[in-house]
């Protein structure tokens, strides 16, 4: 990334920003790093592979605190040192368009809906 930094503004529910900035503590980031981080690693568009060179199914549940991300890590860090972002985009995979994903089909299945009045995503009654 070149040297010139521009500011960017979003706007979150309190609950979200609280929960992001537990986070970035956790990690020991200012809130602007993370964000920044998180939004690299889901735009990176990284698909994981198992151990064989094949793509993961989507439907094999992930285990985020277990063996498989420790694989992706040490899979990662046998070609090198990485730094913190390297190490992101390389473990988190396409998180955000897998979570647009399944929020299509619940909204075509009707088990969810957007609204705006209520703030966003709702569970229907079904």
């Amino acid at each position: 990334m070149g040297g010139d930094r521009q500011s960017v503004k979003t706007y979150v529910p309190t609950e979200q920003k609280d929960v992001w900035r537990d986070h970035a503590d956790e990690l020991d980031m200012s809130l602007s790093e993370f964000v920044r981080t998180m939004v690299q690693a889901g735009r990176r568009g990284f698909a994981p592979t198992g151990s064989e060179g094949r793509e993961e199914s989507p439907s094999q549940p992930a285990d985020p605190g277990g063996s498989d991300l420790e694989k992706r890590v040490h899979a990662a860090l046998e070609s090198g040192p990485r730094s913190w972002d390297e190490l992101v985009q390389a473990v988190v995979g396409d998180v955000e368009d897998e979570l647009e994903e399944t929020l299509d089909e619940l909204q075509e299945r009707n088990r969810i809906r957007y609204s705006g009045r209520e703030g966003g995503y709702v569970l229907t009654d079904e």
